[in-house]
């Protein structure tokens, strides 16, 4: 029987047509944005591929994100390797082991296996190339390029003043291969610390702690991890007296803060300046968190060492900036200690044995230009 509109029957199945058709036409709507969205998910970007970007006026692409998450043993485990095999038929490289095994558990260390590490280290022994066996191996471009930016200035040949036995109070450079990076706090200094990167800060604004916080006592010396050049000295209100050392290669910038009062700095540094890894760049102290400069407003004496990753010039002072977990690399930085000796005269500390590091390049063409360098004492 066809439809009558005329009484409350008609008018309420007129209502149920109408309310059928809207409801239909939610529906298809909600479904065709469903589809739009999930075609849109498929082209965003999954891995380690999300991490880098382009920068159009250059046509340049680099990465502008790092997890450093590589565990403390396999750190060990892959720089013994590569310092043993130095000199050997198959020498190794424990950049290309780290980024091997990251590519091969997505980056997600917890689903590392050991195993994955002996195979790779009895094929490259029995003669097969990385370059073939990661020719197919998604993600290990961008992990080897990651991982060499923060580890690339660690591990090399260079000369290193040792005692002479033969002559009694002299010394000789003798050559190695090995850990040419030293700890941020010298040789016989005692200091504590646990992984606090990412931990809340509030002075100022909300935000995420960027660096490793290495306890101490005020007044030790604090050493250069690597050989670079000095960027930045002076006061900030949130660091207090710090020191920042770009590495040559560019791709490192270390920053030291917190560094002691009325004397944060050895006296003979200043911007623009290289050092060379293992040398007394200032010391341990609990300034900042002032805007007025040479206030110790920290409540604990400490180092905050940081380490920020460049792949362009836009990445260094922005809200693109890359700052790393340094907890592991403190701790296996451990192993290489600067012995360090008070010039009474002078009123600073310095190293003992000197070093001769290839990284430094025999001619610099341009240096940052200076900046204050805070009090003297």
């Amino acid at each position: 029987m066809p439809y009558s509109f005329n009484g409350a029957h008609g008018w309420g199945d007129l209502l149920i047509i109408v309310l059928r058709k809207r409801s239909i036409l939610i529906l298809a709507v909600l479904a065709a944005f469903l589809a739009v969205s999930v075609l849109a998910w498929t082209m965003i970007p999954k891995g380690p591929e999300a991490f880098y970007t382009i920068k159009l006026d250059e046509d340049k692409k680099f990465i502008k994100w790092v997890d450093f998450n590589v565990p403390y043993s396999l750190l060990e485990k892959t720089l013994a390797l590569d310092i043993k095999s130095y000199g050997t038929e198959t020498k190794l490289n424990w950049i290309e082991l780290l980024a091997y095994c990251a590519a091969k558990c997505g980056g997600n260390f917890k689903k590392h296996k050991n195993s994955t590490l002996d195979n790779l280290v009895n094929e490259l022994k029995s003669g097969a190339k990385i370059s073939d066996l990661t020719r197919d191996l998604k993600y290990y471009d961008y992990y080897y390029e990651a991982y060499s930016a923060v580890l690339g200035g660690f591990v090399g040949e260079f000369e290193i003043e040792v005692d002479d036995k033969d002559n009694p109070g002299q010394k000789k450079f003798v050559k190695k291969y090995g850990l040419k990076a030293f700890s941020p706090i010298a040789k016989g200094y005692n200091y504590s610390h646990y992984d606090d990167f990412g931990n809340s800060r509030s002075y100022g604004f909300s935000r995420k702690h960027l660096g490793n916080d290495l306890m101490g006592s005020i007044g030790t010396p604090v050493i250069a991890v690597e050989s670079g050049i000095i960027e930045a000295m002076g006061w900030n209100q949130y660091g207090g007296w710090r020191i920042g050392i770009r590495s040559f290669d560019g791709l490192r910038y270390y920053y030291y803060a917190h560094l002691r009062k009325n004397h944060p700095y050895n006296n003979t540094l200043a911007v623009g300046q290289i050092v060379k890894a293992g040398d007394v760049i200032g010391y341990l102290g609990m300034t900042g968190y002032s805007i007025k400069p040479n206030v110790n407003n920290i409540k604990t004496p400490h180092l905050h060492f940081g380490m920020q990753l460049i792949f362009d010039e836009s990445q260094k002072e922005s809200v693109n900036e890359i700052w790393i977990d340094v907890y592991n690399i403190v701790k296996l930085l451990n192993k290489n200690r600067s012995a360090v000796v008070k010039d009474a005269e002078l009123n600073d500390y310095f190293r003992v044995y000197d070093i001769k590091d290839p990284a430094i390049p025999q001619e610099i063409d341009t240096l940052p230009s200076p900046v204050t360098t805070g009090p003297t004492p």
